[in-house]
C-alpha cells in the first residue's frame, strides 16, 4: 500500500468512527429511518453538485441495477442496523464491533473469487480479532438490556459491508463504474429504498440543532466525501486491504466517545487498540516509501 493510500485509509477511519458519534447523537431523536433518510439524501444531492461541477455523468439507465444493489447492501441496510444499534450502545463498542468487517470481507472474497489467504494476512486478521475481543469483553455496556440485539446488528451490518466491497471489485454488473459514480448512484438508490419505511417509523420527537448538524455531517463528511474515498482504496488496494479502514476506526470512534460523549478509556482499550494497528499493518502490507516522504520534504 503507498503512502498516500495509507493517508486516506487513515483519514477515513477518523471520518467514520466520527460517523457512530453522529448516529448515537441523532438515533435516539429522529429514529433509526428518519435518520439515515436524511443522511443519504443529503449526501446524494452533496454528490450530484460534485458530479455538476466535476462533470461526472452518472449513466443512469446503463447502471441502475448496479446502484440499487449497491446502495441496498452498502448504505440502506447497514445504515439502518447501525442507526437501530446507536440507540443502545456506545460510539466506542459500535465502532469496535464494526472492526469485524474486513474477516467477513476476508473470507467472501476467498469463497467468491478462490483466493487464498496468505499466512501473514491471515495472523494479521486474527490479531484484529483478538484485539476486537479483547475491547468488547470487558466492555459493561455488552450486558446492558438490548444490547444483544444491537450488537448481532452491528455485526450484520458489517458482514454487509463485506459483501458489498467484494461485489464493488469482482461483480459483472459492478465493472467499469468509477468510483464516484458508485457513491454518487449509491446513495440516490438508498434514498429510494429507505423512503418507504420511513412514514411507518415517525421521528420520536423533534430535532434540535445539534441533531440538525449531526445528520449534515453524516450525509456530507460520513457518506458523500468518505464514500469516495473508499471507493477509491477499493479500485487501488482491492477490498480486503480498503476494508481494514474498520481495524483503525475503533480507535478514532473511540478518541470522540471520550472527547464528547464522556466515555472512559481503560487499560483494556489501549491494548486493544495496539494490538488493532498492529493487525492492519499485517493485513494492508504497508511499507512507507521514505525515500519518497524525503523528497516531498525537500
Amino acid at each position: 500500500m503507498s503512502t498516500a493510500n495509507l493517508l486516506r485509509l487513515i483519514f477515513l477511519a477518523a471520518i467514520w468512527g466520527g460517523s457512530f458519534l453522529f448516529m448515537r447523537i441523532a438515533a435516539p431523536v429522529l429514529g433509526a429511518p428518519v435518520l439515515i433518510e436524511y443522511r443519504v439524501l443529503c449526501a446524494a444531492l452533496f454528490l450530484a453538485v460534485m458530479a455538476l461541477v466535476l462533470n461526472k455523468p452518472l449513466a443512469l439507465r446503463q447502471h441502475w441495477r448496479h446502484y440499487l444493489i449497491l446502495g441496498l447492501v452498502n448504505s440502506a441496510l447497514p445504515f439502518l442496523l447501525f442507526a437501530f444499534a446507536a440507540r443502545t450502545l456506545s460510539v466506542s463498542m459500535m465502532a469496535v464491533l464494526n472492526a469485524s468487517t474486513p474477516l467477513w470481507g476476508t473470507l467472501i472474497a476467498a469463497v467468491w473469487s478462490r483466493q487464498p489467504v496468505t499466512p501473514k494476512v491471515a495472523i494479521g486478521l486474527l490479531l484484529g480479532a483478538c484485539g476486537v475481543a479483547l475491547l468488547v469483553g470487558f466492555d459493561h455496556v455488552a450486558s446492558q438490556p438490548g444490547a444483544g440485539i444491537a450488537i448481532a446488528a452491528v455485526l450484520c451490518a458489517s458482514f454487509m459491508y463485506g459483501v458489498a466491497s467484494n461485489y464493488t471489485r469482482n461483480a459483472a454488473g459492478a465493472k467499469g463504474v468509477e468510483p464516484f459514480a458508485n457513491a454518487h448512484g449509491s446513495m440516490w438508490a438508498s434514498a429510494l429504498l429507505v423512503l418507504p419505511v420511513v412514514p411507518f417509523f415517525p421521528a420520536p420527537a423533534a430535532p434540535t440543532v445539534g441533531v440538525l448538524g449531526a445528520v449534515l455531517a453524516l450525509g456530507v463528511l460520513c457518506s458523500g466525501v468518505a464514500y469516495l474515498i473508499y471507493f477509491r482504496l477499493i479500485q487501488d488496494v482491492g477490498p480486503a486491504s480498503a476494508l481494514t479502514v474498520t481495524f483503525l476506526s475503533p480507535l478514532f470512534g473511540i478518541l470522540w466517545g471520550v472527547l464528547f460523549q464522556g466515555e472512559s478509556v481503560h487499560w483494556y482499550t489501549l491494548a486493544g487498540a495496539a494490538i488493532v494497528v498492529a493487525g492492519t499493518i499485517m493485513v494492508t502490507g504497508f511499507r512507507p516509501n521514505f525515500r519518497a516522504l524525503r523528497k516531498a520534504g525537500a
